[in-house]
């Protein structure tokens, strides 16, 4: 992956937008299988079959980012509970008071969708409700925060400051990423504040942002599947993610409906 940013014009952004779409209607039809009893090798099937009816290509079944890393078996990343990202969509059954983060990563005429949702499995309980909205409202913050003419830590600090005022915690080695032919590009984007400012934001940019917030505290390992990442202390993780693009009149969501 090349370390140069490459400015996206309007056209490559309304083609990012509809991959960006189809990754949105994917997550809107999947939302009525995320019920307790549903098995997440299911779930996945689901989704693939629905992404390439509507014309895309899974990004994320065989995906190996190194040689050592064993390539993912599934179409779609789930995260049950204590996972915090890149869960494997085998046999489990969800079970009411779940909660499940689903990653989509598809393909669409060329150009790149990716978006996160974490979904509530029948009737949760009022602490993870609250993950779930702070995971999510700490997303928007940092979308908020992505303006032209701002920097890049700009959102990794409205992010963790949010965050952390309300208790909770943000994963901080794991970030975002720019997007585009290919589904991860410059820059990293991180969820935290960072010792430099970094790049400039300047309309044409176009990443993903992806904050994993955890209910207790942000340390993490990694299971010996080479994929599943979770909380250090078990405590429960929500993420959230959206595919962004800097305009000139402010960050614009590509992903969606």
């Amino acid at each position: 992956m090349s370390s140069k940013i490459t400015l996206k014009n309007r056209h490559e952004i309304a083609k990012l937008r509809d991959a960006g779409r189809l990754v949105a209607e994917t997550f809107e039809m999947l939302r009525e299988y995320v019920q307790p009893g549903a098995k997440l090798s299911d779930l996945d099937r689901i989704a693939e079959a629905f992404i390439l009816k509507h014309g895309g290509k899974v990004l994320y079944k065989g995906y190996r980012p190194t040689r050592s890393t064993p390539p993912f078996p599934g179409t779609i990343c789930a995260s049950v509970n204590h996972e915090i990202c890149h869960g494997i969509p085998d046999d489990r059954v969800l079970k009411e008071g779940d909660i499940i983060g689903v990653d989509i990563g598809l393909r669409l005429r060329g150009w790149c969708g990716d978006s996160c949702v974490t979904y509530p499995v029948g009737n949760i309980t009022p602490e993870a409700r609250r993950l779930l909205t702070v995971a999510e409202e700490a997303l928007y913050a940092g979308i908020r925060a992505a303006q032209p003419g701002g920097y890049l830590n700009d959102i990794g600090t409205a992010i963790q400051a949010f965050v952390e005022a309300r208790g909770m915690n943000v994963v901080r080695e794991w970030g975002g990423h720019g997007i585009g032919r290919e589904l991860h590009e410059a820059p990293s984007v991180s969820h935290v504040r960072s010792r430099n400012s970094g790049p400039r934001l300047r309309p044409g940019m176009v990443f993903n942002i992806e904050p994993m917030i955890n209910l207790g505290k942000p340390e993490w390992l990694q299971l010996d599947d080479g994929w599943t990442v979770i909380t250090r202390d078990g405590s429960l993780s929500a993420q959230f993610e959206h595919t962004v693009a800097i305009t000139p009149q402010g960050p614009k969501i590509l992903s969606r409906l």
